[in-house]
């Protein structure tokens, strides 16, 4: 299942919403210490899997919104503020993906994500 998923295809703007889905947690008010660049290939794999799952060739922005909490909250190390104010790395998370864009086009119109692994998740 592993090799299965490592082959499904990541497109350049699936690949930039993730990897900005990752960084807005190293600058998002409220949180004291953001998702390593581990998290983003997590991440990465995750989507890779969940769209082999679901009988795609291909990841969906919809398959990196899924798993985004599940994979980036428990990383994150919330701010005492936002902590005094009931926000939890959850719901952080969930306002994260409510306000970085999500791209628009189809699967394969951009091409693919090098298929070496997660380029540029260290950025």
């Amino acid at each position: 299942m592993q090799l299965a998923a490592a082959g499904v295809l990541v497109s350049e703007p699936v690949h930039t919403y993730l990897l900005e889905v990752v960084r807005a947690t190293r600058n998002w008010p409220g949180i004291a210490l953001g998702a390593s660049p581990r998290a983003s290939i997590a991440l990465y794999r995750g989507a890779q899997a969940l769209a082999w799952l679901r009988g795609r060739s291909y990841v969906l922005p919809d398959d990196v919104k899924a798993l985004a909490p599940s994979v980036l909250a428990h990383r994150l190390i919330i701010a005492h503020e936002a902590r005094a104010k009931a926000l939890s790395a959850l719901s952080i998370t969930g306002h994260i993906l409510e306000r970085v864009a999500v791209p628009v086009e189809g699967p394969m119109e951009a091409g693919p994500a090098p298929a070496s692994g997660v380029r540029g998740a260290h950025a």
